[in-house]
């Protein structure tokens, strides 16, 4: 199992993955399967032996008679599922949209002991084979974790299983990334904010719509790419925001030349499509922006992360690229949705 893989690591550079204050709620009462409550749920399975657990935010419009669309919301390394709550508002806009939304924990040194991040943090394994990342390490299964939590929410919640999204932030962002490459099938839509995608070499078995954001100022996700460090330690070699982003218009078989559609508040937003569908790929950049959830709350100090100027919302913005995505998109199914309906208005 992976737990007994897990050894000490060093914590020094993990700000470089933080997504925030640390919250920490065990795993609790689990909500009765048939009497599922507005509010937000705790829930737990075990994965290789291990309890993982996550959150489910369940708005108060919800009613099983029809299927509802899923939000999952990877924390940034060091986090937890309660700050990317606090973070991102993603409950808060399931309230007023309609859609569940999950907040799963990552995977700390020391299970028997709560989340810390300093002495215990929760971290993604990103397929990025960085051994100060501390999932990466411990070889941490959170693939099928996420497997085996979207396979229980289907079966707890009336799920609309053509509309699951991803979306995460720093280290949550490559573990969106990984998850839309390695479990396609079943992602309908991805976002990832601020973070890496470190398996350009594996395609997925389904193109998945991407829409990425970033911060052109952000000194722990270098918009250019190369060497990460914090103080003496080595955390990877980031590659270029620009070629990541090819590599997923290559994958959609887009055209490589882009079109503007906003450039606003020092945010500019290009898209990558097909004529007279929704954009494939959309990449967003924020001139002085650091490593901040865009729009959002950060406990990060600027002496790290640089500073948190974006005017846009990621969250608001997200929210619209995922209604235009669905499964049905790739089957042949009719879409009624019209090109350019996921992006902001001027």
């Amino acid at each position: 199992m992976f737990l007994y893989r897990c050894v000490p690591y060093l914590l020094a550079g993990l700000l470089f993955l933080f997504g925030g204050m640390i919250f920490y709620a065990g795993a609790g009462e689990k909500p009765p399967v048939n009497n599922i409550t507005p509010g937000t749920h705790p829930f737990a399975i075990t994965v290789d032996g291990v309890e993982r657990s996550y959150f489910v935010h369940v708005p108060s419009s919800y009613d099983s008679a029809r299927k509802w669309p899923v939000v999952v919301m990877f924390h940034g390394g060091g986090g937890s599922a309660k700050t990317a709550m606090w973070e991102t508002g993603w409950n808060n806009k399931s309230e007023k949209e309609g859609f569940l939304a999950v907040f799963p924990d990552g995977t700390r040194p020391d299970a028997s002991r709560p989340a810390s991040f300093r002495d215990n943090p929760q971290t993604w394994n990103d397929g990025s084979n960085r051994p100060n990342v501390g999932a990466v390490r411990c070889e941490a299964p959170d693939v099928e974790f996420v497997s085996a939590m979207l396979a229980e929410l289907k079966l707890r919640f009336s799920v609309d299983e053509h509309r699951i999204y991803a979306t995460g932030f720093s280290n949550g962002a490559s573990m969106t990334f990984r998850v839309a490459r390695e479990l396609s099938p079943i992602i309908a839509a991805a976002a990832p904010v601020s973070g890496a995608d470190w398996l350009n070499g594996t395609n997925p078995e389904r193109a998945v719509a991407l829409l990425y954001i970033t911060g052109m100022a952000d000194p722990l996700n270098p918009f250019r790419g190369g060497e990460i460090y914090i103080g003496n330690h080595f955390f990877g070699t980031k590659p270029a925001t620009r070629e990541m982003i090819a590599n997923w218009v290559k994958i959609h078989g887009c055209p490589t030349k882009g079109r503007v559609v906003y450039d606003k508040d020092k945010a500019t937003g290009i898209a990558y499509g097909l004529p007279g569908q929704p954009p494939k790929v959309v990449l967003y950049t924020i001139e002085g922006h650091g490593h901040h959830w865009p729009g959002g709350k950060s406990a990060l100090p600027e002496r790290f992360a640089g500073k948190n100027t974006a005017k846009i919302k990621a969250t608001d913005i997200i929210w619209e690229f995922f209604k235009a995505h669905t499964l049905a998109e790739n089957t042949g199914a009719k879409q009624d949705t019209p090109a350019d309906a996921d992006m902001p208005r001027h």
